[in-house]
């Protein structure tokens, strides 16, 4: 049985959409009102663990995303597509593409994790170790990643939704997931690839997208996201449409 998602849009380009650490596949719920749907279909898919596949259980590697990605196509019918991951899934579509190259139109990478890993300090290993079991450790991760700008009610409200719509070993699997894989060396560089950053992010920001994909792939431009931090899709949802959608009709006229 594929992962569990949910489909907007029933356009001739289709787009699989992954998300991130804190997020499930409704993360970009707040953009999809907005899409153009005779155009594309958008899927957005739960990993194992998160959403709809709560209460299944997996080895929580960015591999067994990309994998169970990959079988959702096929279940869907969709041989060529485009993909885009925020965050933790940022660092799972390059290595869908990795793995099945001739099937990837292009990839939007969202304030993305790299596929070489973040190198985390001890005090923050210790802060992203807790959050699996403490509510205040997701929520001071949040805070600091959209630049400590947002209301608090929101900051709460995110650090709750993650903590329900997560279970604990998935939550905590992950993390060593998108920290420590590193698959720098099976990088093809082929792709067209737009990569989104908020100019309020501190980590994931336009200094790292130019050390990292702008060095691995040739076809790869970045763009920073004005008033948005690590979670444009909540915090400039109509900006991040116009980004998305921008890029990938180009991809339609172009390929």
């Amino acid at each position: 049985m594929p992962n569990t998602f949910h489909r907007v849009g029933n356009g001739p380009h289709p787009v699989l959409v992954l998300h991130g650490w804190f997020g499930d596949a409704r993360a970009f719920e707040p953009i999809e009102a907005w899409l153009s749907q005779d155009v594309f279909s958008y899927v957005f898919m739960d990993y194992r663990g998160y959403g709809g596949m709560k209460e299944v259980g997996g080895e929580y590697t960015i591999d067994e995303i990309a994998a169970d990605t990959l079988a959702l196509a096929d279940a869907l019918g969709f041989h060529r597509f485009s993909l885009i991951g925020h965050s933790m899934g940022g660092m799972a579509i390059e290595k869908v593409a990795a793995r099945a190259p001739e099937r990837v139109r292009a990839l939007i990478p969202v304030a993305p994790v790299p596929c070489g890993g973040i190198v985390l300090n001890a005090e923050a290993r210790a802060l992203f170790d807790g959050a699996a079991d403490r509510q205040h450790h997701r929520m001071t991760i949040i805070a600091r990643s959209t630049g400590n700008r947002l209301p608090a009610s929101w900051v709460e409200w995110k650090a709750a939704y993650s903590a329900a719509h997560s279970s604990k070993k998935a939550f905590a699997g992950y993390l060593r997931a998108w920290s420590d894989t590193d698959f720098n060396d099976e990088i093809l560089g082929q792709h067209p690839v737009k990569v989104l950053v908020g100019k309020h992010d501190p980590t994931f920001n336009l200094k790292l997208m130019e050390e990292t994909y702008l060095q691995r792939y040739p076809l790869a431009t970045v763009e920073v996201l004005e008033n948005a931090g690590h979670y444009p899709m909540n915090e400039t949802p109509l900006a991040l449409v116009t980004a998305i959608e921008r890029f990938l009709l180009d991809v339609v006229k172009e390929r």
